[in-house]
């Protein structure tokens, strides 16, 4: 029986997206043929920490999903990672202070 923690409980929304994530480091292995052997040595991690990286599984590392995107040569598509971020950028700037000018004379 799995130990229960806050990453076994994600919203559905989210553990979609990290399945979704393995499921695309899983394709992006396969096409540059690399073993799931040689990805766990270069990535030095264990074969099934690997398997729980291509299935999306939220209590492995971030380290060790960089690890396995530096092997596969996509470590540089991490730092998109809110990049643009809209809603931030608007809640920010609703916070700013507007100033009113004295009027000319």
């Amino acid at each position: 029986m799995s130990k229960s923690t806050y990453a076994n409980k994600l919203p559905r929304e989210l553990a979609k997206d990290m399945a979704l994530v393995g499921e695309q480091i899983r394709l992006a292995r396969l096409r540059r043929n690399l073993s799931l052997e040689q990805v766990a040595e270069r990535a030095q991690c264990s074969i099934p920490t690997l398997t729980k990286v291509e299935k999306g599984v939220a209590t492995v590392s971030v380290g060790t999903y960089l690890r396995v995107l530096y092997v596969l040569g996509l470590h540089k598509d991490i730092l998109s990672l809110a990049q643009e971020d809209l809603l931030g950028r608007a809640l920010q700037d609703a916070r700013l202070p507007h100033r009113e000018r004295a009027t000319k004379k």
